[in-house]
């Protein structure tokens, strides 16, 4: 409640947990009766003899509901949810929360800083830190490159030695605390449909895929005028741009030559989230020993 900016809606909030609490007390009041006479009909007839007795609710249920009503006001009291007030224990869910965090912190705090003084190899060879590293991994990771790290269409397979932003273990570390956001700009409006299939299948043939050599040819000079300022005169990609390397068979959005011709024309955009920030220096250490240990053989 305390996060709403208008007034209004702690009053609203109040005047309905108000109203519902009243209601509730009505229907106690108006069905607390005993009955001392003969218990009437309802005339409500079914199945030709069955009928409904007008009989009072069994007092142990009305206890049951008179005990609910006064739960709920001494839980007013102590909690919050009667508008912004607090209640008298003053607790919260972030304050919660935040204990938690704080308990969690002190116990395992010293478990991430034995490793945080530690090379990112040697972390990578250790079987315990891997084990951590792999909670985190799959914890935080796992949404966009998988349980295994082997990637999906868009996102990159952590366990080859094909790195768009370099696979060393400070890039890698970097790459974890920071984020990453590549974008290729759309060439479809200046290069024409002719155009883009001439490059599709000339970028194609750096790695030995099957093309048209006449397109090839002159998608030759186009790429040399429009793609070298990213990926290099030889295609070999630009670690610092994380611009990739065409010459080889890893192929982040597949290498048909459709998905090629769809992104020379719309170009891409893809963006990793940075972690620094929320997991701390210590656990992106380890999370980056273990994503170093997924494509070097740490265990020996």
């Amino acid at each position: 409640m305390a996060d709403f900016v208008s007034g209004f809606w702690n009053m609203y909030v109040m005047g309905l947990v108000g109203l519902s609490l009243l209601f509730c007390l009505f229907v106690l009041m108006s069905n607390n009766k005993r009955e001392t006479g003969p218990v009437e009909l309802h005339g409500h007839v079914w199945d030709e003899n069955l009928a409904e007795y007008n009989n009072p609710l069994p007092r142990w249920w009305l206890y049951l509901f008179w005990g609910t009503l006064v739960f709920s006001a001494v839980y007013l009291v102590i909690y919050p949810g009667f508008g912004n007030k607090k209640g008298v224990l003053g607790w919260s869910s972030a304050g919660q929360y935040a204990a938690e965090m704080k308990a969690a912190e002190e116990r395992y705090a010293p478990l991430f800083d034995k490793y945080k003084g530690m090379e990112i190899p040697a972390v990578a060879a250790d079987p315990e830190a891997r084990a951590a590293g792999k909670r985190l991994f799959v914890t935080y990771c796992a949404q966009c490159h998988g349980s295994d790290a082997h990637g999906a269409k868009g996102f990159p397979n952590l366990t080859d030695k094909v790195w768009n932003w370099g696979g060393d273990p400070a890039t890698i570390k970097t790459t974890i605390t920071g984020g990453r956001m590549a974008m290729m700009p759309a060439f479809g409006p200046i290069l024409g449909a002719e155009g883009v299939k001439d490059v599709a299948n000339y970028v194609r043939s750096l790695s030995g895929l099957a093309h048209d050599s006449l397109r090839a040819q002159r998608g030759a000079e186009l790429f040399q005028q429009n793609c070298v300022a990213c990926h290099g005169p030889e295609a070999k990609g630009t670690p610092a741009m994380g611009a990739p390397n065409l010459t080889d068979e890893d192929w982040l959005y597949a290498s048909n030559e459709a998905t090629v011709i769809e992104t020379i024309t719309k170009g891409r955009t893809n963006r990793m989230p940075g972690f620094g920030e929320f997991l701390g220096e210590a656990k992106v250490h380890l999370l980056a020993s273990y994503v170093y240990s997924l494509s070097n053989n740490t265990t020996k």
